[in-house]
Protein backbone atom coordinates (compact mmCIF):
# COMPACT_ATOMS: atom_id res chain seq x y z
CA UNK A 1 0.00 0.00 0.00
CA UNK A 2 1.23 3.54 -0.71
CA UNK A 3 2.22 5.89 2.41
CA UNK A 4 -0.52 8.96 2.17
CA UNK A 5 -3.63 8.49 3.07
CA UNK A 6 -4.41 9.69 6.79
CA UNK A 7 -7.16 6.46 6.98
CA UNK A 8 -9.85 9.32 7.53
CA UNK A 9 -9.01 10.13 10.68
CA UNK A 10 -8.61 13.95 11.00
CA UNK A 11 -6.77 14.99 14.26
CA UNK A 12 -7.04 18.56 16.23
CA UNK A 13 -4.31 21.10 15.30
CA UNK A 14 -3.71 21.85 18.78
CA UNK A 15 -3.93 20.84 22.25
CA UNK A 16 -6.58 22.15 25.27
CA UNK A 17 -4.73 23.63 28.37
CA UNK A 18 -8.00 22.65 30.60
CA UNK A 19 -7.66 18.74 29.49
CA UNK A 20 -8.15 16.76 32.40
CA UNK A 21 -5.66 13.95 32.67
CA UNK A 22 -7.50 12.01 35.00
CA UNK A 23 -10.62 11.74 37.19
CA UNK A 24 -10.15 11.65 41.51
CA UNK A 25 -14.00 9.87 41.68
CA UNK A 26 -13.79 6.01 41.25
CA UNK A 27 -16.62 3.80 40.87
CA UNK A 28 -17.87 1.87 43.79
CA UNK A 29 -17.03 -1.44 40.97
CA UNK A 30 -13.09 -0.19 40.62
CA UNK A 31 -11.46 -2.87 39.43
CA UNK A 32 -13.72 -5.16 38.65
CA UNK A 33 -13.69 -7.86 35.74
CA UNK A 34 -16.87 -8.25 34.82
CA UNK A 35 -17.45 -7.95 31.78
CA UNK A 36 -13.85 -8.90 30.60
CA UNK A 37 -11.96 -11.85 29.29
CA UNK A 38 -8.67 -12.84 30.34
CA UNK A 39 -6.21 -13.45 27.87
CA UNK A 40 -3.76 -15.48 29.67
CA UNK A 41 0.14 -14.99 29.54
CA UNK A 42 2.08 -16.46 26.47
CA UNK A 43 4.02 -15.46 23.50
CA UNK A 44 2.61 -14.13 20.23
CA UNK A 45 3.86 -13.26 16.68
CA UNK A 46 3.02 -9.23 16.06
CA UNK A 47 2.72 -7.29 13.00
CA UNK A 48 2.81 -7.97 9.03
CA UNK A 49 4.66 -7.63 6.26
CA UNK A 50 3.25 -7.51 2.80
CA UNK A 51 1.36 -5.38 -0.30
CA UNK A 52 -2.07 -5.03 2.18
CA UNK A 53 0.02 -3.06 5.08
CA UNK A 54 0.65 0.70 4.77
CA UNK A 55 3.87 1.51 4.57
CA UNK A 56 4.07 5.02 6.74
CA UNK A 57 1.81 2.50 9.63
CA UNK A 58 4.80 0.84 10.63
CA UNK A 59 3.09 -2.41 10.83
CA UNK A 60 6.46 -4.31 10.49
CA UNK A 61 8.60 -6.26 11.34
CA UNK A 62 7.11 -8.86 12.68
CA UNK A 63 8.27 -10.37 15.54
CA UNK A 64 7.92 -12.26 18.91
CA UNK A 65 6.04 -10.89 21.99
CA UNK A 66 5.82 -12.15 25.56
CA UNK A 67 2.86 -10.88 27.46
CA UNK A 68 1.57 -11.61 31.23
CA UNK A 69 -2.18 -12.21 32.37
CA UNK A 70 -4.64 -9.45 31.53
CA UNK A 71 -8.07 -8.93 30.87
CA UNK A 72 -9.48 -6.71 28.47
CA UNK A 73 -13.42 -6.08 27.51
CA UNK A 74 -15.55 -7.72 25.83
CA UNK A 75 -16.79 -4.99 23.54
CA UNK A 76 -16.33 -1.42 23.34
CA UNK A 77 -17.14 1.05 26.28
CA UNK A 78 -20.71 1.83 25.75
CA UNK A 79 -22.78 5.25 25.42
CA UNK A 80 -24.54 3.68 28.32
CA UNK A 81 -21.09 3.18 30.11
CA UNK A 82 -19.84 6.10 29.95
CA UNK A 83 -23.01 7.95 30.90
CA UNK A 84 -23.25 6.19 34.17
CA UNK A 85 -19.33 7.71 34.16
CA UNK A 86 -20.43 11.54 33.43
CA UNK A 87 -23.32 11.15 35.87
CA UNK A 88 -21.30 9.84 39.11
CA UNK A 89 -18.41 12.31 38.32
CA UNK A 90 -19.60 15.22 36.34
CA UNK A 91 -16.72 14.66 33.80
CA UNK A 92 -16.70 17.19 30.94
CA UNK A 93 -15.45 15.29 27.64
CA UNK A 94 -12.87 16.87 25.23
CA UNK A 95 -15.38 17.65 22.35
CA UNK A 96 -17.30 19.38 24.96
CA UNK A 97 -14.87 21.41 26.28
CA UNK A 98 -13.47 22.82 22.90
CA UNK A 99 -17.43 23.37 21.59
CA UNK A 100 -16.99 20.77 18.72
CA UNK A 101 -15.69 17.60 17.05
CA UNK A 102 -15.57 16.08 13.84
CA UNK A 103 -18.31 14.07 12.21
CA UNK A 104 -18.43 12.60 8.72
CA UNK A 105 -20.99 13.49 6.21
CA UNK A 106 -23.10 10.83 5.95
CA UNK A 107 -23.75 11.08 10.38
CA UNK A 108 -25.13 14.80 9.93
CA UNK A 109 -28.78 15.39 9.65
CA UNK A 110 -29.57 16.69 5.84
CA UNK A 111 -30.77 19.56 7.62
CA UNK A 112 -27.71 20.78 9.14
CA UNK A 113 -25.74 19.87 6.00
CA UNK A 114 -25.82 23.01 3.97
CA UNK A 115 -25.21 24.80 7.03
CA UNK A 116 -21.19 23.21 7.93
CA UNK A 117 -18.05 24.34 6.87
CA UNK A 118 -15.90 21.23 5.62
CA UNK A 119 -12.67 20.63 6.95
CA UNK A 120 -10.73 21.08 3.29
CA UNK A 121 -6.92 21.59 5.18
CA UNK A 122 -7.61 17.73 6.25
CA UNK A 123 -7.67 16.74 2.52
CA UNK A 124 -10.38 15.32 2.23
CA UNK A 125 -14.13 16.95 1.86
CA UNK A 126 -16.13 14.73 3.67
CA UNK A 127 -15.36 15.73 7.29
CA UNK A 128 -16.76 19.06 8.87
CA UNK A 129 -16.01 20.46 11.87
CA UNK A 130 -19.34 20.22 13.42
CA UNK A 131 -20.49 22.59 16.66
CA UNK A 132 -22.14 20.86 19.78
CA UNK A 133 -21.08 17.55 18.39
CA UNK A 134 -19.78 15.24 21.28
CA UNK A 135 -20.66 11.67 22.83
CA UNK A 136 -23.79 13.08 23.73
CA UNK A 137 -24.95 14.48 19.81
CA UNK A 138 -22.65 12.24 17.46
CA UNK A 139 -23.83 14.03 14.07
CA UNK A 140 -24.38 17.29 16.22
CA UNK A 141 -27.15 19.30 16.93
CA UNK A 142 -30.57 17.31 16.33
CA UNK A 143 -28.63 14.05 17.03
CA UNK A 144 -28.77 12.02 20.46
CA UNK A 145 -27.85 8.83 21.55
CA UNK A 146 -31.28 7.70 23.68
CA UNK A 147 -32.01 4.85 21.36
CA UNK A 148 -28.57 3.50 20.98
CA UNK A 149 -27.24 3.60 24.37
CA UNK A 150 -26.13 0.18 23.80
CA UNK A 151 -23.61 0.86 20.83
CA UNK A 152 -19.89 2.06 21.34
CA UNK A 153 -19.63 5.73 22.93
CA UNK A 154 -17.90 8.28 20.26
CA UNK A 155 -16.27 11.60 20.22
CA UNK A 156 -13.73 10.34 22.56
CA UNK A 157 -10.41 11.46 23.14
CA UNK A 158 -7.51 9.17 24.36
CA UNK A 159 -7.62 11.84 27.83
CA UNK A 160 -11.30 10.92 28.04
CA UNK A 161 -10.66 7.45 27.55
CA UNK A 162 -7.64 7.50 30.20
CA UNK A 163 -10.12 9.71 32.61
CA UNK A 164 -13.10 6.32 32.57
CA UNK A 165 -10.38 3.70 33.15
CA UNK A 166 -9.00 5.50 36.05
CA UNK A 167 -12.61 5.98 37.54
CA UNK A 168 -13.16 2.23 36.76
CA UNK A 169 -10.07 1.26 38.09
CA UNK A 170 -8.94 -0.06 34.37
CA UNK A 171 -6.61 1.19 32.21
CA UNK A 172 -6.06 1.61 28.40
CA UNK A 173 -4.33 -1.29 26.55
CA UNK A 174 -0.85 -1.43 25.23
CA UNK A 175 -1.10 -2.07 21.53
CA UNK A 176 0.20 -5.32 21.95
CA UNK A 177 -2.41 -6.22 24.43
CA UNK A 178 -4.87 -5.17 22.40
CA UNK A 179 -3.70 -6.85 18.73
CA UNK A 180 -2.68 -10.37 20.94
CA UNK A 181 -6.52 -9.86 22.62
CA UNK A 182 -8.11 -9.25 18.42
CA UNK A 183 -5.86 -12.71 17.53
CA UNK A 184 -8.13 -14.18 19.73
CA UNK A 185 -5.02 -17.22 20.30
CA UNK A 186 -4.25 -17.41 16.53
CA UNK A 187 -1.56 -17.02 14.79
CA UNK A 188 -1.00 -15.30 11.04
CA UNK A 189 -4.29 -14.74 10.10
CA UNK A 190 -5.07 -11.15 8.88
CA UNK A 191 -8.57 -11.02 10.29
CA UNK A 192 -9.38 -12.52 13.68
CA UNK A 193 -11.88 -15.39 12.02
CA UNK A 194 -9.69 -16.09 9.26
CA UNK A 195 -7.99 -14.95 6.66
CA UNK A 196 -11.11 -13.58 4.06
CA UNK A 197 -12.87 -11.17 5.13
CA UNK A 198 -16.87 -12.24 4.28
CA UNK A 199 -16.32 -16.17 4.53
CA UNK A 200 -19.01 -17.67 3.00
CA UNK A 201 -20.19 -14.50 1.96
CA UNK A 202 -21.16 -13.15 5.67
CA UNK A 203 -20.40 -10.12 6.99
CA UNK A 204 -18.37 -10.50 9.97
CA UNK A 205 -17.48 -7.21 10.87
CA UNK A 206 -18.85 -3.65 10.09
CA UNK A 207 -16.92 -1.14 7.58
CA UNK A 208 -18.08 0.56 4.71
CA UNK A 209 -19.74 -1.24 1.61
CA UNK A 210 -20.18 0.72 -1.64
CA UNK A 211 -19.02 3.23 -3.14
CA UNK A 212 -16.96 5.58 -0.74
CA UNK A 213 -17.03 7.89 0.21
CA UNK A 214 -20.98 8.91 -1.08
CA UNK A 215 -23.02 6.14 -0.36
CA UNK A 216 -22.25 3.36 1.93
CA UNK A 217 -24.97 0.99 0.88
CA UNK A 218 -25.25 -0.68 4.33
CA UNK A 219 -24.85 -4.50 3.51
CA UNK A 220 -23.78 -5.68 6.70
CA UNK A 221 -27.00 -3.86 8.05
CA UNK A 222 -25.40 -0.78 9.64
CA UNK A 223 -24.76 2.30 8.21
CA UNK A 224 -22.42 3.77 10.90
CA UNK A 225 -22.24 2.17 14.36
CA UNK A 226 -23.70 -0.67 15.45
CA UNK A 227 -24.39 -2.47 18.86
CA UNK A 228 -21.24 -3.22 20.99
CA UNK A 229 -22.24 -6.88 20.09
CA UNK A 230 -22.79 -7.48 17.00
CA UNK A 231 -21.70 -10.17 14.73
CA UNK A 232 -19.93 -13.01 16.28
CA UNK A 233 -17.55 -12.94 19.22
CA UNK A 234 -13.39 -14.23 18.16
CA UNK A 235 -12.06 -16.92 20.58
CA UNK A 236 -11.64 -14.80 23.12
CA UNK A 237 -15.05 -14.38 23.25
CA UNK A 238 -14.62 -10.64 21.96
CA UNK A 239 -16.43 -8.38 19.93
CA UNK A 240 -16.02 -5.93 17.17
CA UNK A 241 -12.52 -6.10 17.23
CA UNK A 242 -12.28 -5.20 13.61
CA UNK A 243 -14.90 -2.11 12.35
CA UNK A 244 -17.75 -0.57 14.36
CA UNK A 245 -15.25 2.02 15.98
CA UNK A 246 -11.56 2.58 16.35
CA UNK A 247 -10.43 1.67 20.07
CA UNK A 248 -7.57 4.30 21.69
CA UNK A 249 -4.81 2.18 23.18
CA UNK A 250 -1.95 3.24 25.14
CA UNK A 251 1.24 3.38 23.66
CA UNK A 252 2.57 6.33 21.72
CA UNK A 253 2.71 6.04 18.12
CA UNK A 254 6.24 5.74 16.26
CA UNK A 255 6.27 3.64 12.97
CA UNK A 256 10.03 2.31 13.83
CA UNK A 257 9.00 1.19 17.20
CA UNK A 258 8.77 -2.82 16.07
CA UNK A 259 12.30 -2.83 14.90
CA UNK A 260 13.22 -1.88 18.72
CA UNK A 261 10.61 -2.89 20.75
CA UNK A 262 11.29 -4.82 24.05
CA UNK A 263 10.61 -8.99 23.81
CA UNK A 264 8.25 -8.70 27.30
CA UNK A 265 5.01 -6.64 27.83
CA UNK A 266 5.79 -3.78 25.42
CA UNK A 267 4.17 -0.39 26.38
CA UNK A 268 4.98 1.52 23.62
CA UNK A 269 8.01 4.85 23.06
CA UNK A 270 8.29 7.11 25.87
CA UNK A 271 6.73 9.88 24.16
CA UNK A 272 5.47 11.32 20.99
CA UNK A 273 2.92 13.72 20.23
CA UNK A 274 0.31 10.88 18.36
CA UNK A 275 -1.51 8.25 20.03
CA UNK A 276 -1.71 4.59 18.37
CA UNK A 277 -5.50 3.83 17.66
CA UNK A 278 -6.63 0.15 16.53
CA UNK A 279 -9.28 -2.48 14.58
CA UNK A 280 -10.75 0.32 11.82
CA UNK A 281 -14.34 1.97 11.63
CA UNK A 282 -17.41 1.31 9.84
CA UNK A 283 -16.01 3.82 7.76
CA UNK A 284 -13.52 1.71 6.00
CA UNK A 285 -13.33 0.72 2.65
CA UNK A 286 -10.28 -1.64 0.78
CA UNK A 287 -10.55 1.43 -1.68
CA UNK A 288 -9.04 3.79 0.65
CA UNK A 289 -8.35 2.67 4.12
CA UNK A 290 -8.10 -1.17 4.45
CA UNK A 291 -7.24 -1.24 8.04
CA UNK A 292 -9.46 -3.34 9.79
CA UNK A 293 -6.91 -5.93 10.16
CA UNK A 294 -5.34 -7.73 13.05
CA UNK A 295 -2.40 -5.88 12.63
CA UNK A 296 -3.11 -2.78 11.25
CA UNK A 297 -2.46 0.40 12.81
CA UNK A 298 -2.90 4.64 12.86
CA UNK A 299 -2.43 7.54 14.55
CA UNK A 300 -4.11 10.27 16.24
CA UNK A 301 -3.64 13.04 18.66
CA UNK A 302 -4.55 12.38 21.53
CA UNK A 303 -6.91 15.30 21.87
CA UNK A 304 -8.70 14.43 18.89
CA UNK A 305 -12.67 13.62 18.65
CA UNK A 306 -14.55 11.92 15.83
CA UNK A 307 -17.77 9.79 15.26
CA UNK A 308 -16.04 6.98 14.91
CA UNK A 309 -13.40 6.91 17.73
CA UNK A 310 -13.47 5.23 20.98
CA UNK A 311 -12.01 2.57 23.37
CA UNK A 312 -12.51 -0.40 25.21
CA UNK A 313 -10.39 -0.88 28.68
CA UNK A 314 -8.41 -3.63 29.93
CA UNK A 315 -6.90 -4.95 33.45
CA UNK A 316 -4.25 -6.37 35.32
CA UNK A 317 -5.10 -9.32 37.37
CA UNK A 318 -3.06 -7.82 40.51
CA UNK A 319 -4.71 -4.88 40.16
CA UNK A 320 -1.96 -2.88 38.82
CA UNK A 321 -5.10 -2.07 36.29
CA UNK A 322 -5.74 0.96 38.65
CA UNK A 323 -2.71 2.53 37.61
CA UNK A 324 -3.59 4.01 33.91
CA UNK A 325 -0.70 4.32 31.53
CA UNK A 326 -0.04 7.16 29.75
Amino acid sequence: MPEGKPCCIPSRDHSDPETKKSCLVRSPDAGSDKGMAMVKKGMFSMGAEGPECWSGDGEGPVHQVSLEDYFIDQTSVTNESFSTFVDATGYQSEAERFGWSFVFHNQIPKAHLKRLSFDRAFGVEWWAKVEGASWKKPGGPGTNIRKIMNHPVVHISWHDANAFCHWAGKRLPTEAEWECAARGGEEGLTYPWGNELSPGDKHRCNIWQGQFPKKDLGADGYRGTAPARSFPANDFGLYNMMGNTWDWVADWFDPRYYTQSPLRDPGGPVSGTEKVIRGGSFLCHESYCNRYRNSARSKVSPDSTTCHLGFRCALSPAGEGAENLS
